[in-house]
């Protein structure tokens, strides 16, 4: 083929396209069917969503009609006006006729596509635009559009009518887009729906407006292109032949098109397992499974099914998050391969289902207000994913899947928190379950007693006397399958005197219950299980049905299991019991978000080291906010170091406290401050202050017009110490993911003795260079009366470190001492026979052993955090009301200490991705309005462009003319 040859054809078509107005309002119909889909079809502001994947999901259907347009008049023209028996005689070859009337029409496409630039551009000027997708989906269309181009070539050269042409190629390219759509393939299903979504060209398009594109994808479509534009040119080689010419050549055509075609086709089969061929376009690469998902996947032994229970009518917040749960699932059967099998379906159109997973799996719809300027409804909305692998299961709620900001008086920001973590860390739970057999009892290394604390019927609501017979059986099949592992037991706690409800009281802060606020009648109604050591509630179950009962004891039981998950051993104060199922009010620093945080990840173990150790099966020792410890509390910690395992420490000399009125700061012993100096660490008595700190919420009365109201002012408060960049050492693996953290009421540490001792020092949190400190226990905020802020650098400025981590061998602040756990024997039972020294192995009445670690393995960790509050409920909540949420990064950062410390660092490395979301800004109508009519105007804009060009081109031909036909009449 001669290039020269190809343009020249090429510049001729085009001309004839642009000479006739039939062109320009084949454009212009095109960019005005598109916009109207965009913007009204597809509700483009009412998706809340910054992207243009409507635009592109359309494309599959808009391109075939653009297309045989386009080519409906390049052959049957010729054919019509009698010039195609001229062109089959010319010493042009066929294929440079064919791939120039190709690449003008190619041309032609690319200029209707590039005219639907300024959607994106809009988009991006009023949002965060992914122009990964974006890209993605052009190159796509490109080649779609190629493929139909080339369908449409074909059909034009057997027929001399543009209209046979114009209706034969849609309807050519439609059965292309039709047979893999969900009309056809839904009612196959199986391997041949598969088949199917394999041959459609619209099916294979879906992923690449995500922004992945498939090498396999673009083969097909390039395969379609070579085959047909083949096609064309074996049809025109065919007129080309007399009846009586060379057969032998005739057979070489008909031989040489027919492997083509089948190499093109066999190809496609060639390349359909290769699931790798891939680039995934996106920002971030959210849509490519990490390896540690991977990781997961191929332990499976068994099919793994997910299935993700989406309403089609839902709340409008929750619906932009429906096809990026929907993508990201596919991603999953793609990695797992034919080890995973996902199914998203919608609950509501299959009543059979959704009394299965209502009854079986406590699957149940959420109700959501909805209201537009017309009505108000209730809508009963599906929003899970259920993933089941043998006879394990785990239910992914909404509230476990998104979180939900407030950006404004009345505004929500509901994003997808991180549904690949999400979705692994279940996978990994129902793996680990399989792994132990589907077994749950193999795993308990202790006998596990339920106990019912239930009062007598007459005392109990209605819904609970019904339900103590589902209790009973739930627990009674569960004792079956046990082995002798669990047993029950109901107690009355109302019986008799009634010192079993004093004793519970006291215990485990059992009070009595109430159905209402104001109802005077009161019962017990508590589930336990227990070993002997550990008491574990059970809260009700949802729907307080016999699988949800059966479900909610397994996950109880599951903190008593071994094997399983890792188990951090966690000191904290503890919370006071409730009164009237109210939380009374405390002094102290709770903890709960930090304890429900790690449970979701760990088995976690609350203790006191009130008898001097550390619990068996920690692998992590955990100490917040510790208040006076004892010698047999330091004795645990140190001798858990001293045994090579890690030690994370979050105290501080001081302790803020925050009433509704007050806030000071007061002196704090830990108990723990000698035994810090002998491994080399000490804090200032002081707080450091910082200029770049987080925001402190202070309720502020104002008098406005003779009215009185309070508002919520955010005051410049250096106590509360915002560190990132610089301030995070980032090449310490458990900062993954986290950009930034607030330390509050945080003391400076001196690390300069550790080092001496030979450990490894590496500072992980230190305040910013402008950072001073203060001595003063008023830490009231301050604001001047021109709305400054009061505080005022003074003394020394400069970094000061605010977390550190030592590692190496430490030496045990107990040597050559006797343990005070023989110290305690003796006073309790006047045991005489202990050694002087406090050395040996010898054992006390109470199986205490006597001897101590004196020196631990180089794997010990000692990790200490500067400040007692950092972690504490009302800190986060103080932290996060700026943006309506509870701050989560200093949780997320001990999940990820944990993970990194017990060397599984997988979830780690996928909690640290996330899976962000793309929202609108709110917009006025008008606004919007405005958007709509600027891209109407430069779709007609950039039409009249062409136009002016092209008027200019032909201007410029005329003019050359003239000048031919002067300088041969001179």
């Amino acid at each position: 083929m001669r290039l020269d040859s190809i343009l020249r054809i090429s510049r001729k078509e085009l001309t004839l396209f642009f000479a006739s107005p039939i062109g320009y309002l084949f454009l212009l119909t095109f960019l005005a069917v598109t916009l109207f889909v965009f913007f009204w079809g597809e509700a483009f502001f009412a998706r809340n969503v910054a992207d243009v994947r409507p635009m592109f999901e359309w494309l599959p259907v808009l391109l075939i009609f653009l297309s045989a347009a386009l080519t409906m008049r390049m052959w049957s023209e010729e054919r019509r006006t009698g010039t195609m028996e001229f062109v089959v005689t010319l010493p042009a070859t066929g294929w440079e006729f064919v791939v120039g009337k190709f690449l003008a029409c190619w041309l032609l496409l690319g200029l209707a596509l590039l005219l639907t630039l300024p959607l994106p551009v809009s988009v991006s000027l009023i949002a965060d635009l992914d122009w990964g997708p974006v890209i993605a989906g052009y190159v796509a269309a490109m080649m779609l559009g190629g493929a139909y181009l080339a369908i449409g070539l074909f059909i034009s050269a057997r027929t001399d009518s543009q209209i046979v042409s114009l209706i034969v190629a849609s309807f050519a390219c439609g059965i292309f887009y039709l047979i893999g759509s969900h009309v056809l393939t839904d009612l196959v299903g199986g391997t041949g729906a598969d088949l199917m979504r394999a041959l459609g060209s619209g099916s294979r398009f879906d992923a690449i407006t995500r922004g992945v594109l498939d090498f396999r994808d673009l083969y097909f479509y390039a395969s379609l292109l070579v085959l047909f534009l083949a096609l064309n040119v074996y049809a025109l080689e065919t007129q080309r032949w007399a009846r009586d010419g060379d057969r032998t050549r005739h057979q070489r055509w008909m031989l040489g098109t027919g492997l083509l075609v089948a190499n093109l086709l066999l190809a496609n089969v060639w390349l359909s397992p290769l699931n790798r061929l891939r680039v995934d376009m996106t920002e971030g690469q959210i849509y490519t499974i990490s390896d540690a998902t991977r990781g997961y996947l191929s332990q499976l032994r068994e099919p793994l099914q997910i299935r993700g229970f989406f309403s089609a009518k839902t709340h409008p917040l929750l619906a932009p998050l429906v096809p990026q749960m929907r993508d990201l699932l596919r991603e999953f059967a793609v990695a797992g391969g034919d080890n995973v099998r996902v199914d998203v379906m919608d609950p509501v159109t299959d009543p059979a289902l959704e009394d299965e997973i209502n009854t079986k799996y406590g699957i149940r719809p959420v109700p959501f207000q909805v209201a537009d300027r017309y009505q108000s409804s209730l809508v009963n909305s599906y929003f899970d994913v259920l993933i089941t692998y043998g006879d394990q299961y785990e239910v992914l709620s909404f509230r476990d899947l998104i979180e939900v900001k407030v950006v404004g008086e009345s505004e929500l920001d509901v994003q997808l928190r991180n549904p690949e973590f999400d979705l692994t860390r279940a996978i990994k739970k129902v793996i680990y379950g399989f792994q132990e057999g589907g077994n749950l009892f193999a795993s308990l290394n202790e006998p596990v007693r339920f106990v019912g604390y239930l009062s007598a019927d007459d005392r109990l609501p209605d819904a609970l006397v019904d339900y103590k017979s589902v209790l009973s059986e739930a627990v009674e099949e569960l004792v079956k399958d046990s082995g002798g592992k669990l047993s029950m037991e109901f107690l009355d706690p109302e019986a008799g005197d009634g010192s079993l409800a004093t004793q519970i009281a006291s215990d485990y802060g059992f009070q009595p219950m109430a159905a209402g606020l104001f109802d005077t009648n009161t019962f017990y109604f508590y589930l336990t299980l227990t070993d002997g050591n550990t008491v574990v509630q059970i809260p009700l179950p949802e729907g307080l049905s016999l699988e949800s009962t059966k479900r909610g004891v397994q996950e109880g039981l599951k903190r008593f299991a071994s094997g399983l998950l890792k188990t951090v051993a966690l000191v904290a104060p503890e919370a006071p019991p409730p009164y009237m199922g109210m939380s009374a009010p405390n002094m102290s620093n709770q903890f709960e978000q930090l304890t429900d945080f790690l449970r979701g990840d760990f088995h976690l173990e609350e203790t006191k080291l009130e008898d001097g150790r550390v619990p068996e099966s920690a692998d992590l020792l955990l100490v917040v906010d510790p208040d006076g410890l004892g010698e047999k509390q330091v004795f645990a910690i140190d001798q858990f170091l001293m045994q090579g395992g890690t030690v994370v420490l979050a105290t501080s000399p001081f302790n803020a406290s925050l009433q509704q009125q007050s806030l000071f700061a007061t002196p704090r012993q830990s108990g723990l401050t000698d035994w810090l100096a002998h491994n080399g660490l000490s804090m200032e008595q002081s707080l450091v202050m910082d200029p770049q700190n987080a925001a402190f919420p202070a309720p502020v009365t104002r008098n406005v017009g003779g009215f009185s109201f309070q508002e919520l002012v955010m005051l410049d408060y250096p106590y509360f110490v915002d560190l990132r960049d610089k301030g995070i050492n980032q090449q310490v693996g458990f900062f993954s993911g986290l950009p930034q953290l607030t330390m509050t009421w945080a003391s400076p540490i001196d690390s300069d003795k550790a080092a001496e001792k030979g450990l490894k020092v590496t500072t992980l949190l230190e305040s910013s260079e402008n950072s001073w400190l203060s001595e003063s226990l008023d830490i009231m905020p301050r604001i001047t009366d021109k709305g400054l802020s009061g505080f005022q650098p003074e003394g020394e400025q400069g970094r000061h470190p605010l977390a550190v981590m030592l590692e190496g061998r430490f030496d045990s602040a107990f040597t050559g001492k006797r343990s005070p756990l023989l110290d305690a024997a003796d006073e309790e039972n006047d045991a005489d026979e202990a050694s002087d020294d406090g050395k040996g192995a010898e054992e006390d009445t109470l199986g205490v052993v006597s001897s101590v670690i004196e020196r631990s393995p180089e794997s010990a960790r000692l990790i200490l955090f500067s400040s007692n509050t950092f972690l504490a409920d009302q800190i986060l909540r103080l932290i996060g009301s700026a943006e309506g949420v509870i701050y989560s990064n200093s949780t997320q950062l001990m999940a990820n200490i944990a993970d990194w410390a017990l060397e599984d660092q997988s979830l780690l490395s996928i909690r640290a991705r996330g899976h962000f979301n793309r929202t609108l800004p709110p917009l006025e109508e008008s606004a919007q309005i405005t958007v709509e009519l600027v891209n109407y105007a430069l779709a007609v804009l950039g039409i009249a462009l062409v136009f002016g060009i092209h008027r200019r081109r032909l201007a410029g031909q005329r003019e050359r003319y003239r000048g031919w036909l002067a300088g041969g009449a001179s």
